[in-house]
């Protein structure tokens, strides 16, 4: 078996690493191990290993039909009836994951 003696070194974003770890601990695989899979799998396949897409655009009234806008207010109406909310930072926290 050959040495490990190369690093690897990057800065990311904590609560990306804190995620990612999060789930490679849970499937039992170190971070050490996904790298060296990632690796090899970028020469096995001589490329990046999945698919690289622009993120779909976000509907905007300018793109909708007078029936999805129409959709979309009833929608909200219904969840402020109900009460069903959620409060601003948690959604922008859920849009900077998105982005």
């Amino acid at each position: 078996m050959a040495v490990k003696t190369a690093n690897v070194t990057a800065r990311i974003q904590p609560e990306i690493k804190e995620s990612a770890e999060a789930i490679l601990e849970n499937l039992g695989i170190p971070v050490s191990v996904f790298i060296d899979m990632t690796y090899r799998q970028v020469i096995a396949t001589n490329g990046v290993p999945f698919d690289l897409k622009a993120p779909r655009a976000i509907s905007t009234r300018d793109t909708m039909t007078d029936s999805q806008f129409d959709s979309v207010m009833e929608n909200g109406l219904m969840q402020a009836k109900s009460d069903d909310s959620k409060a601003a930072k948690d959604v922008f926290a859920e849009l900077r994951k998105r982005v």
